[in-house]
C-alpha cells in the first residue's frame, strides 16, 4: 500500500472546486449521476459567503484534497441543536488510508465539543462498507423514520396552484 502524507482542515473557498468534484462522484457511486444541480460557485457561497449555511472540512492526501466533511446544524423540538452530517465523501482511490475516519472524527469532536444534543445521518441500504464503518461507532439506525422531500419542481407547482 502506498504511504501518503494526510491532513485534515477547515476548508476554504479555493477548496470547493475539487469538494464539488468529490460530490459529482459521490453522486455516481450513488447511481444518481445526474442529480447534482449546484455549482462549485453555489457551494463556494452556500459555505462562505455572506449566508453561509454548510461547513466543510478536507482530508487531504499529500497536499491534495482528496476527502470531505460537509454538515450543518439543525434544531429538534425535543433535543434542541443537532448536527447533521450530510456528506462523508473519500475519493475512491483514497479509501484505506483512514481519511474517512478522520474526518468523520473531527465531525463528532465538533458536535461533541459544540454540546450538540445529537449528530445524525443518512446512510444508503445498500452501501455495507458505510455500513459496517458507522457500526463501529455503536450507530443507531433508524428503521421506522422515513425521509421525506419535496423538489424544487414540485414546490413551484405547489405554489402556482398546479400541485394542489
Amino acid at each position: 500500500m502506498v504511504s501518503y502524507q494526510i491532513n485534515i482542515r477547515k476548508a476554504v473557498p479555493a477548496d470547493c472546486e475539487k469538494v464539488y468534484e468529490l460530490i459529482c462522484e459521490l453522486a455516481v457511486f450513488e447511481k444518481e449521476p445526474d442529480a447534482v444541480d449546484i455549482t462549485a460557485s453555489q457551494l463556494r457561497d452556500d459555505a462562505f459567503g455572506p449566508n453561509a449555511i454548510v461547513n466543510i472540512w478536507v482530508g487531504e492526501a499529500d497536499g491534495i484534497v482528496v476527502g470531505a466533511a460537509l454538515y450543518f446544524e439543525k434544531y429538534s423540538t425535543w433535543k434542541g441543536r443537532t448536527l447533521h452530517l450530510e456528506d462523508l465523501i473519500v475519493n475512491d482511490k483514497y479509501r484505506g488510508y483512514g481519511i474517512g475516519t478522520m474526518l468523520f472524527n473531527k465531525v463528532l469532536s465538533i458536535s461533541k465539543d459544540g454540546g450538540y444534543s445529537r449528530m445524525e445521518w443518512m446512510v444508503l441500504d445498500w452501501n455495507a462498507p458505510a455500513i459496517e464503518f458507522y457500526k463501529k461507532y455503536g450507530t443507531e439506525f433508524l428503521d421506522e423514520w422515513k425521509d421525506c422531500r419535496l423538489t424544487r419542481e414540485t414546490m413551484n407547482k405547489i405554489a402556482t396552484n398546479e400541485g394542489l
